[in-house]
């Protein structure tokens, strides 16, 4: 990302994002924290454009994504998958439909390899047995694991998870981070890590950003921000300080 802004109804100083310039290594996993209204959910959604960027450019693999015809964006799009904090599992579908659903919409049929992929994703997030269950017989945390493996389906390049553990209890969140640290070790995907939660990013995450009204304040390897942090929020959210500090 290179001075990427984002405002809205042209409003000047109304940014969503204010100068964000980001560079996130393949194969890493990469925390964005801040508190509510940071940014963090316009970033993701401008990275996988959904959402323009005002100002500012976003290249991936060298690409300038932003200037990406609509036919490109499109392929462009099967590289990058989005897990949600609601889930988005379709309420009148099995597990395995779900994750199937990809496959439906790209091809308009799901084929017998389409199956079979579904359920080795099912199996690689450890819910091969609820094949069959509805979203409504999941725990959160094994709803979360099927959105997952349908985020998997299209072998996307990476994974954008906006606050993808904040609806879920402790252990619940702990499988699902499992599940993704496993996910980027064997198949060297990049995973994005939207956040509020510093607990989050010390387990999964190997870089992270933090992000205040729009900018980032601070960034550098988990473990060097954790120990040194320098802007008055990241203390906070380590619990080194209060707020108006």
């Amino acid at each position: 990302m290179e001075h990427v802004s984002k405002t809205y109804d042209g409003v000047v100083g109304d940014c969503a994002l204010d100068d964000v310039s980001l560079v996130i290594p393949d194969g890493d996993v990469f925390g964005i924290i801040g508190i509510s209204g940071a940014g963090k959910s316009t970033l993701v959604r401008c990275i996988n454009l959904l959402e323009r960027p005002t100002a500012g450019r976003i290249f991936v693999d060298g690409t300038d994504v932003t200037a990406l015809s609509r036919k490109e964006l499109r392929g462009y799009r099967h590289r990058v998958a989005m897990v949600f904090q609601g889930f988005g599992l379709l309420a009148q579908r099995t597990a395995l439909e779900n994750v199937c659903f990809p496959f439906l919409a790209e091809h308009g049929k799901v084929t017998a390899d389409d199956r079979a992929r579904a359920l080795e994703l099912l199996d690689r997030v450890g819910l091969a047995n609820k094949a069959g269950s509805y979203p409504a017989q999941l725990s959160g945390g094994q709803a979360q694991r099927v959105a997952i493996a349908r985020a998997l389906s299209l072998e996307p390049a990476y994974i954008l998870c906006d606050e993808a553990t904040s609806a879920l209890d402790p252990a619940s969140t702990d499988s699902v981070l499992d599940v993704l640290r496993r996910i980027n070790a064997d198949t060297g995907v990049t995973l994005l890590v939207i956040t509020h939660s510093m607990d989050v990013v010390e387990k999964i995450c190997k870089d992270v950003a933090v992000l205040v009204h729009g900018r980032v304040v601070e960034q550098g390897a988990v473990a060097d921000v954790f120990d040194n942090p320098r802007d008055p929020v990241t203390k906070a959210l380590l619990g080194r300080g209060g707020w108006g500090e």
